[in-house]
């Protein structure tokens, strides 16, 4: 591999890694909100949101800058994937903002509808954001049809094939389990035995719906698979997964919430290794015609602009890192109600 392919390949790695910080942190935002209707007490309610309240914000940072990454690193496919996936942007943009304030406008007053109301759209926005996350991802691994200039016109309808509601869906599964996870090391009491009855089935779910996208992979996405003939030295990745998703009940049965955490976290990291290590080079991948794809290589920037931006990036990093390592360690241990939360 010479300098100019490296480059590119840097840059693929290091917008795969801010979308997976991305995945981990709003994550378990996103899985709370799936969860949220199913406690039924208003302090119970009320403690759910304070989990993600001092963080929710930060951590949709890390979406933004790997929008602004990919827009800088591979603006053809940043051009494509906006304006082909336009409507459903939009969409999980509505629901982002909606679950914003959901967020902020829940309790400021007391009646029951309105708090109700806000519930409902706090949990639906969740989910509907996370089942479009998995849509985007499931259609890029698919394929769309790129014209030979990488353009492409999609309706919303041919964007909901099974592949990709499949994927949706099992993202749904994997964000409720780490919002779980999340919410047990953040609780106590009758909420938290409420919470730790939840791990084991969003972990099934998980587990249930993981099978079927394997599955479904192997059978309508084969050239996902193809990395992973080609170096066997791979296997880890996928080994990692699993030993991590395992990992998970046995620290919650033990009583070690942050260790579960971390197993949580870890599976997703490996998860989107096997994304990414499957779609290389590729970032929207073309079908039915392959050569048309854009990759880390005809879909870049300028050399010269990617090492400019690999040096802010090399600055920009640890500033990000440092502000959401200094948020989790000012808010850490279980949630306090006050007079200042939600």
């Amino acid at each position: 591999m010479n300098g100019m392919e490296s480059i590119h390949v840097t840059w693929y790695i290091l917008v795969g890694v801010l979308f997976t910080g991305y995945a981990i942190l709003d994550g378990f935002d996103l899985g709370t909100g799936a969860l949220h209707l199913f406690t039924k007490k208003d302090v119970h309610r009320r403690t759910l949101l304070n989990a993600i309240g001092p963080v929710w914000d930060g951590n949709e940072v890390w979406l933004v800058t790997g929008g602004g990454a990919l827009f800088a690193a591979f603006p053809e496919v940043y051009a494509t994937a906006f304006s082909g996936f336009y409507t459903a942007f939009i969409l999980l943009l509505f629901m982002l903002i909606f679950r914003a304030v959901s967020i902020d406008v829940r309790s400021k007053q007391e009646g029951t509808r309105w708090r109700a109301f806000w519930d409902g759209a706090f949990a639906v926005s969740s989910i509907v954001a996370s089942l479009l996350i998995g849509v985007a991802l499931g259609n890029i691994a698919y394929g769309v049809p790129l014209t030979e200039n990488g353009i492409y016109h999609g309706s919303v309808m041919a964007q909901l094939n099974p592949y990709a509601l499949i994927v949706g869906v099992t993202t749904v599964a994997l964000f409720m389990m780490h919002g779980a996870i999340y919410l047990v090391m953040k609780t106590e009491g009758e909420l938290n035995e409420l919470i730790r009855s939840w791990i084991r089935p969003t972990m099934i779910f998980f587990f249930l719906m993981y099978a079927i996208t394997t599955l479904a992979t192997l059978l309508f996405v084969p050239n996902m698979t193809e990395p992973f003939k080609q170096n066997p030295l791979l296997f880890f990745v996928p080994l990692l997964n699993i030993l991590a998703i395992a990992n998970i009940p046995r620290e919650i049965h033990h009583g070690r919430e942050f260790r579960a955490f971390l197993s949580s976290c870890l599976a997703m990291v490996a998860l989107m290794a096997l994304f990414g290590i499957g779609m290389f080079p590729d970032l929207i991948h073309s079908n039915p015609n392959p050569e048309y794809s854009l990759t880390a290589f005809n879909a870049a920037s300028s050399v010269k602009t990617l090492k400019i931006m690999l040096n802010i990036a090399l600055i920009g990093m640890p500033l990000v890192l440092a502000y959401t390592v200094s948020i989790y360690w000012i808010f850490r241990g279980k949630v306090k109600m006050d007079n200042m939360s939600y």
